[in-house]
């Protein structure tokens, strides 16, 4: 399983810092399977715990990129016996991308229509099998053709590398489609990407896409409860701290401000009001659950089209694992996400 940058959140944070008259002290329990869990997804949760990364390449990138690779590649052989995709590689305006489309075409419906897909993998790994692991359910469920950026990644490049390889992406896309049917998605640090480059695509002056998806994580910091609870209760660690940083705790967005519109747009007010249709989804069990409930209340006030779908009992990124029907359910939303948003014009 991804987690995006937990384990840098465990350590990154203040240790030490003295209780508040507010903390509560939660008792040690067991906590059961969600009772909403399909008999496959309790199978699947058995195998995630067995594919867990081992705690002692926390900090070494190169065995975490050869650790993820081959995780990344397991699951990309169970996305083709689910789905039957063809893929081909290109690059578009410099950037490398895969195409994928499902292998009995495209029909006449969503012919002028194309999704960009933003992988995730903690900025720090995810290109080639992990993007595909992403994009073949999507490109199959929705009989679409999703064009998967191999965005440049962390520690490598910073913020803003990866906004502006997907904006150089979608800029391309528009000679071709019109804005309303172009929708952007990603998982993890995809679904902050993904909401960093909208707001990227306004800051330039071009027009907004139709749609798009922050799944496991949105265009703000982590916040609230979740953060503390997915790590115990899906075996992962301890957040040692009593308050969270303002900012992502990542190589990728070390010394952005909190407050820069574009990095954290879904904490702007204007950028918030200015978003296409969101569809946000995650697991009940996500660290990153609470800022995308957050996200969606703001979203909602400022009148922005948006949904929030979670999935009781599941962790970060579940749906990386096709062999439940939990997974099965969730490509559907999103594809009948976009199929209801793209092809309309923005307000």
């Amino acid at each position: 399983m991804r987690r995006l940058a937990i384990i840098a959140l465990a350590l990154s944070v203040v240790v030490g810092q003295p209780a508040t008259a507010q903390d509560v002290a939660v008792p040690a329990f067991t906590l059961p399977p969600s009772s909403q869990l399909s008999a496959e997804a309790r199978q699947v949760l058995a195998r995630m715990k067995a594919e867990t990364a081992p705690k002692d390449i926390a900090g070494d990138l190169v065995r975490q990129r050869a650790f993820y690779q081959q995780w990344n590649d397991r699951r990309l052989a169970e996305m083709r016996r689910h789905f039957a995709t063809r893929e081909r590689r290109q690059r578009i305006a410099g950037v490398p991308v895969a195409i994928v489309e499902p292998t009995t075409g495209i029909p006449p419906g969503n012919a002028r229509r194309v999704l960009i897909n933003v992988h995730g993998g903690a900025f720090l790994w995810g290109s080639g099998s992990g993007a595909l692991v992403e994009a073949i359910p999507i490109a199959a469920v929705m009989q679409v053709r999703v064009v998967t950026v191999d965005y440049r990644l962390a520690p490598e490049h910073r913020y803003p590398a990866a906004s502006e390889d997907v904006v150089a992406v979608y800029r391309a896309l528009l000679k071709t489609h019109r804005p309303e049917n172009i929708g952007i998605y990603g998982c993890s640090a995809g679904g902050i990407i993904t909401a960093q480059a909208t707001a990227w695509i306004r800051k330039i002056g071009l027009p907004r896409p139709g749609a798009i998806g922050t799944f496991c994580g949105t265009g703000a910091p982590y916040s609230g409860d979740s953060p503390y609870l997915a790590g115990p209760i899906t075996g992962g660690d301890i957040v040692p701290t009593p308050v969270l940083p303002a900012t992502l705790p990542t190589p990728y967005m070390a010394g952005v401000a909190g407050s820069d519109p574009t990095a954290y747009p879904l904490q702007s007010d204007a950028e918030t009001r200015a978003m296409p249709p969101t569809l946000l989804l995650a697991g009940g069990r996500d660290f990153a659950v609470s800022a995308l409930t957050r996200a969606h209340r703001r979203l909602a006030a400022a009148g922005v089209t948006s949904e929030l779908q979670l999935f009781d009992g599941l962790p970060h990124a579940f749906f990386m694992w096709p062999d439940m029907p939990e997974s099965t359910e969730a490509f559907r939303l999103i594809a009948s996400f976009f199929d209801r948003h793209l092809g309309r014009r923005p307000r």
